[in-house]
């Protein structure tokens, strides 16, 4: 098919062999600049239009292509448009750098029309999302929040506000289920107070009252509507139908009926971003994520391990044997192994075990080759891991009960705090500290040095000596893991995702005899975050910045997440607060073994 480029034409598709398009019979144009194969509109705003298309030039990579094309007439408001669309191309070209923000390929004109062509997100904007599956949970606003509020800092610091932010300008990408943030046809660029025009636009319900009423946009303007699009994705109530009734006075009640729903903290940065008054509100983004930690006590509180215990010896080892399977591209297994591994049982009560698998040490390639993954996985750097042991399982809910039964090292914990109830289910909704707290439970009653995982350790073990994406192979496959299956990562065939989290060992381990390491729940790390490899240690040890102590590594993806979140490389944090509990995280732990020489004790005032 030929897609006509009139931007009128209703009915724009057309068979290979008509020069002419049959519906308003404009000349058919089977390449744009030579280069850009037209395959289907995708939609039309106040300034022009939308099409999909194929890059021969990439090997028909997927991009999109804008048309300029505005709606209004007039020779000001076409000078103005034009200036716009060409603005939004140079901001896409400052901007592109960011792996949440689309980058610009071309910037051209053909015909009478202007064109700009630019990076296709393979995803879902949040307004389709809402529309098929229903309003969001409070951690799915949360999760949106810490995702996308840095990349509002990055174009705040460019000196960019984008103006029109709204669920459908926010797509949840198939990948790697980031937030990208994409239009920015109306974004301004900031300029020095009393050398700025002011200028009306913005999506009404959505656009800050300064926005609308005087013109004038500032970085406080973006965060109202950031405020407006959560509470428009956690009601459903669609914002503009509360402005045509209400204007402005709708955001003094908006927490009316959310009391007993979403949580205090939750409810004050909300109601924060949707002040009116533009002093009162946030000015920064920072200032948002800010305020949805806990600052009240330590941001990090790392386990203390006391310097005079004495590490017992490693325990009797037992082995047993198990089978892994490899797939294809379309999740189809093509081969299967029968594999051994030793272990070791921890007693943590009289009627409950713990399985230790013992890990070698060696050297792997960590993290993702450039253009795979995201930038936080780049660079790949060569790391070498001490042998340790680590949790055959994620930690179950009667192995959680156990520990949580015993006297407290530094904080309480609750004995029954999951989500989804089972015995053998992971235990989740633990926050970082609470899993520090069972480790130190369970190196006081065991005599062994328990821990989380290094980041390094935790890939070095999920990766089993694989390259690949996953521990199976190039991809996923809905009886391989516990994951959103409702997206595939390769060819395979997507089916209905479970919904909830699965009995540990469900599925098939990796080579090491480990089970779950993609999926089910995401498993902290005693790493805290960094945005990217750069300088990170090469031997295994923990990377930790005492200065920066707001968020702490996950690993391994869950059965929220799509199954890009859950590769071997892939990583993702949450803020490190001591009531930041989710749904989707547990942990497992591991032991050094008595051969390990990496130091992974560290102290801090608890």
């Amino acid at each position: 098919m030929i897609c006509c480029l009139n931007p009128d034409c209703n009915q724009p598709l057309n068979h290979k062999h008509h020069p002419y398009c049959q519906n308003c019979g404009n000349p058919l144009k089977i390449l744009l600049r030579n280069r850009y194969k037209i395959s289907k509109p995708l939609g039309r705003g106040g300034f022009g239009k939308t099409y999909l298309a194929q890059d021969i030039d990439k090997f028909d990579e997927l991009c999109v292509v804008k048309q300029l094309a505005p709606q209004a007439q007039g020779t000001k408001i076409s000078l103005k448009v034009k200036d716009l669309f060409q603005q939004e191309a140079q901001q896409l070209q400052l901007l592109g750098e960011h792996p949440q923000i689309p980058y610009l390929q071309a910037y051209f004109q053909e015909d009478e029309y202007f064109y700009l062509t630019q990076q296709f997100i393979q995803g879902e904007d949040l307004r389709k999302k809402l529309k098929h599956k229903g309003v969001f949970t409070e951690n799915q606003i949360r999760d949106l929040l810490v995702n996308l509020l840095p990349v509002l800092g990055f174009i705040h610091s460019r000196g960019i506000i984008h103006r029109d932010l709204k669920p459908e300008n926010i797509i949840c990408r198939h990948s790697d289920g980031k937030y990208v943030l994409i239009d920015f046809g109306i974004a301004k660029v900031l300029k020095p107070f009393g050398q700025d025009t002011a200028t009306s636009l913005g999506s009404l319900g959505y656009a800050a009252p300064e926005q609308i009423v005087e013109g004038n946009a500032t970085p406080a303007s973006d965060l109202f509507s950031l405020g407006v699009s959560c509470f428009h994705l956690l009601s459903g109530v669609h914002p503009r139908e509360l402005f045509m009734c209400k204007g402005y006075s709708w955001v003094e009640s908006w927490n009316d009926s959310f009391e007993d729903t979403i949580s205090s903290n939750l409810a004050k940065v909300l109601s924060k971003l949707l002040e009116k008054n533009l002093t009162k509100r946030y000015q920064l983004a920072e200032q948002v994520l800010e305020d949805l930690q806990d600052r009240t006590a330590n941001l990090v509180q790392l386990a203390r391990i006391s310097s005079d215990s004495t590490i017992i010896e490693n325990p009797r080892l037992h082995q047993f044997e198990f089978e892994t399977v490899t797939v294809d591209d379309c999740g189809q297994t093509i081969s299967s192994d029968r594999q051994v591994a030793s272990y070791y049982i921890e007693e943590l009560d009289e009627k409950v075990t713990l399985d230790a698998i013992a890990i070698p040490g060696g050297d792997f390639w960590m993290g993702s080759k450039e253009n795979i993954g995201c930038e936080c996985e780049y660079p790949q750097h060569q790391v070498s891991v001490q042998p340790f042991f680590m949790s055959k399982f994620l930690i179950t809910q009667i192995q959680w009960r156990a520990i949580a039964a015993l006297p407290m090292v530094n904080r309480e914990l609750d004995l029954d705090p999951s989500e989804f109830k089972g015995d053998n289910l992971p235990v989740e909704n633990i926050s970082w500290y609470d899993a520090i707290e069972f480790c130190q439970r369970l190196y006081r009653e065991s005599g062994r040095k328990y821990r989380l995982p290094t980041e390094a350790e935790w890939e070095y073990a999920c990766r089993a000596r694989t390259k690949t994406p996953f521990y199976f192979g190039p991809t996923l496959a809905a009886n391989l893991a516990n994951y959103d299956s409702n997206y595939a990562y390769a060819n395979e065939s997507p089916v209905k995702y479970r919904g909830a989290t699965t009995p540990v060992g469900s599925f098939p381990p990796n080579s090491f005899g480990l089970y779950d390491m993609h999926g089910n729940v995401y498993e902290w790390c005693i790493d805290t975050w960094h945005k990217n490899y750069q300088g990170a240690p090469a031997d295994g040890s923990p990377w930790l910045d005492l200065s920066d102590r707001a968020f702490q590594v996950l690993r391994g993806g869950s059965w929220l997440n799509a199954p890009g979140d859950c590769r071997s490389a892939c990583r993702d944090r949450i803020m490190a607060k001591r009531s930041n509990t989710y749904e989707f995280v547990g942990f497992r732990v591991v032991c050094s073994s008595q051969s390990s020489s990496v130091n992974t004790s560290i102290s801090s005032s608890l």
